[in-house]
């Protein structure tokens, strides 16, 4: 064999070696790539399942529903690290910088992100509105109802010249409880202190005229309607007892600052961070046969 043709085949031996080097190395960063790109896509659908469960904790009408859905964005947050952990050391291992900046950007976003939403859960799941709301529909409507009934059974005991002046106090009695209870809507759904403290205002001045209403009735009412003068009394004060508790729920408010930070901060942090889900997704569904080496 001729020196030139031995030359010749070595140059080839040599020249397969490395082809089939490279070619065990673009085998490799081609699965890495694979599992980078299913990587950024479970990281998308990780993210907004949180953020759609966070939303649902918001705005649940239970104290159960919202302490499953707040377990659940929690969950969900805990994927999207558990993905972020896995996918940045391999960005690098393939040298993909550009991916591996819209990661740390997403991180950095997710930060933010996850210290907001746990504010929001926090409140979300104490749910004060929404427990107002509950004790203003039940036990202060069902006050409400025994205050009205004992005085119509008080005045309904006068003598009919003069039960006139009696229903006409009763009636006043009523009408100042019912405009306080009307009143606790507002309050509940108010953001504003100080719009929920003019509100309060109202409410103490009709308190105090339906007991001065009170106190003349008992100066009308035979002896033998004093007793359901009396019920109405224990009435209205359940009913104050209950409303106390009305307004310091709704004065904690967690329902309204939760949907409120929902809609504003948060939703403002969420879509910077889906943004770049969004980016990393589609740079590395552009990337193919030219990757870099598996380093």
């Amino acid at each position: 064999m001729s020196r030139a043709l031995r030359t010749a085949l070595v140059s080839i031996s040599v020249v397969l070696a490395a082809a089939a080097g490279g070619c065990g190395d673009v085998n490799i960063a081609l699965a890495r790539l694979s599992e980078a790109k299913q990587l950024s896509a479970d990281l998308l659908v990780q993210f907004t399942g949180a953020a759609d469960a966070s939303n649902r904790a918001v705005m649940a009408d239970t104290d159960e529903a919202s302490v499953a859905f707040a377990r659940e964005a929690t969950g969900a947050k805990s994927g999207v690290r558990k993905d972020v952990d896995v996918l940045g050391p391999m960005l690098e291992g393939l040298d993909y910088n550009d991916e591996s900046r819209l990661l740390g950007e997403f991180v950095t976003q997710f930060g933010e992100y996850d210290a907001l939403d746990r504010r929001i859960l926090d409140l979300a799941v104490e749910n004060t509105n929404l427990k107002a709301q509950r004790l203003s529909y039940g036990p202060a409507a069902e006050a409400a109802d025994a205050f009205r009934d004992a005085l119509e059974t008080a005045a309904g005991s006068m003598p009919a010249a003069e039960a006139w002046h009696a229903r006409a106090l009763a009636a006043s009695a009523e009408t100042a409880v019912r405009e306080i209870q009307a009143l606790q809507g507002p309050h509940i759904a108010e953001p504003d202190d100080a719009a929920m403290t003019r509100l309060e205002s109202r409410m103490m001045a009709s308190e105090a005229a339906a007991r001065k209403t009170l106190a003349s009735l008992a100066a009308v009412v035979p002896a033998p309607a004093r007793p359901r003068l009396a019920d109405a009394t224990a009435a209205l004060d359940k009913f104050m007892a209950v409303h106390a508790q009305i307004i310091a729920l709704s004065r904690r408010n967690t329902n309204v600052r939760s949907l409120a930070l929902s809609l504003t901060e948060k939703s403002a942090v969420m879509r910077a961070c889906a943004d770049r889900l969004r980016a990393l997704r589609d740079d590395l569904a552009k990337r193919g046969y030219g990757v870099a080496r598996w380093k």
